[in-house]
């Protein structure tokens, strides 16, 4: 996997611990990459730190069921995805404008007692996303691209079908996993899936339950 400037073959190439950005709904896999306006003062110092260590955050949602540590902080997601700071702007207002690309998934251990006021975690990471194209010849790429046109046409929306049709299945798959205008829920079992075949699968599913609910509630309207 190569990020930036940096590659990524082994465990060895990766941290133990490090700041974790919970964000609800966001989601960033392998490959992908994710625009952050950034203007909260912690997540600014955590910006700071990650440009002068190894460039990499820990992008990780709340947990789903909406449980709270003590000191009201949101406890985290098991699985989240690490990304590397491949860009990073000034705004002169006090914000920072950057750009994440996904270099893999990782699990949380465990959090770490810190002085820092980003949070920072202990994590292990999913080694096997470093091969990007794993698994990618066993995806049903005419099934995903005829549920991603029946959206876009449902949503009277359009794509950009040239790069579509270049794109490779890992980052096709990716991409429109992390462009799905769906929910924290959903957003996290596209995280989770197993491998490319069975994000692709659950893509598909997801789209085709929001279409049906969709053709649901417009016939309701009719009655």
């Amino acid at each position: 996997m190569q990020a930036g400037n940096a590659r990524y073959r082994t465990a060895r190439d990766l941290p133990e611990t490090i700041p974790v950005f919970p964000l609800e709904a966001a989601l960033l896999l392998p490959g992908g990459r994710m625009p952050l306006n950034i203007f909260e003062p912690r997540y600014l110092e955590m910006v700071d730190h990650a440009l002068s260590h190894q460039r990499l955050v820990g992008m990780v949602q709340p947990r789903l069921d909406g449980a709270l540590r003590d000191d009201g902080e949101p406890e985290l997601c098991e699985v989240g995805c690490l990304g590397r700071l491949t860009s990073f702007a000034e705004t002169g207002d006090g914000r920072y404008l950057i750009s994440l690309q996904g270099v893999c998934r990782f699990r949380v251990l465990s959090e770490m007692a810190v002085k820092t006021p980003f949070r920072q975690c202990r994590i292990k990471s999913f080694i096997a996303d470093l091969d990007l194209e794993a698994g990618a010849a066993e995806i049903d790429r005419p099934a995903l691209l005829k549920a991603f046109r029946a959206y876009l046409k449902a949503n009277d929306l359009d794509a950009d079908w040239e790069s579509v049709s270049r794109a490779e299945n890992a980052m096709l798959v990716n991409a429109l996993s992390m462009m799905a205008p769906y929910g924290a829920a959903e957003k996290q079992a596209l995280l989770e899936a197993p491998d490319l075949k069975t994000r692709a699968e659950t893509l598909i599913a997801i789209t085709e339950i929001a279409l049906a609910r969709d053709d649901e509630d417009f016939g309701s309207s009719l009655q």
